[in-house]
């Protein structure tokens, strides 16, 4: 696969970022600049590095105890072409996938890129909206503000409205 993306860093092994055992990936550049951002060095659209995809595909396939991929950031649909060529590959391989986003599902599917829509298309979970420092909660599982959802992304792309994963409520 051709083509590269910009990245802030990878976490090859990690159970914080979504169910199961999983790979995360930090892509560079964020829009939103939520307060109390944890990622705050992921902002700057020209930090972070190059990546090849093939470099990046064999990473996240090279750990047969993955079972999923989490698109994090940055916000990854500043980047939604070369993710979704990735999310392509990964689908193919059996992985689970899920992505975080400033954006709000409905604000998703108001952006142009039609590559957004492509890629919530591989997505199994969505983590919506944008960090609310006042509505922090650390007991709230994969997500740091009460604000944001965890949504069931083919059920919500099926009723063209956000529906909540409810395992996750």
């Amino acid at each position: 696969m051709e083509g590269t993306m910009r990245i802030a860093g990878t976490v090859g092994e990690s159970i914080v970022d979504g169910p199961g055992f999983r790979y995360t990936l930090f892509t560079q550049g964020c829009p939103h600049h939520c307060p109390g951002c944890h990622n705050l060095q992921t902002h700057d659209f020209a930090g972070g590095k190059d990546m090849e995809l093939d470099t990046l595909l064999r990473d996240m396939c090279s750990n047969p105890l993955v079972k999923g991929v989490t698109f994090s950031g940055g916000e990854p649909f500043c980047q939604p072409e070369p993710l979704y060529r990735l999310a392509v590959e990964l689908k193919a391989r059996g992985k689970h996938l899920m992505a975080y986003s400033g954006y709000t599902f409905e604000q998703l599917l108001e952006l142009p890129d039609p590559f957004v829509k492509k890629l919530l298309g591989q997505l199994d979970l969505l983590v919506d909206g944008p960090f609310v420092e006042a509505e922090r909660n650390l007991e709230l599982r994969f997500r740091g503000s009460a604000n944001q959802r965890v949504l069931d992304v083919p059920a919500s792309l099926a009723a063209n409205a956000p529906v909540w994963a409810e395992q996750y409520r």
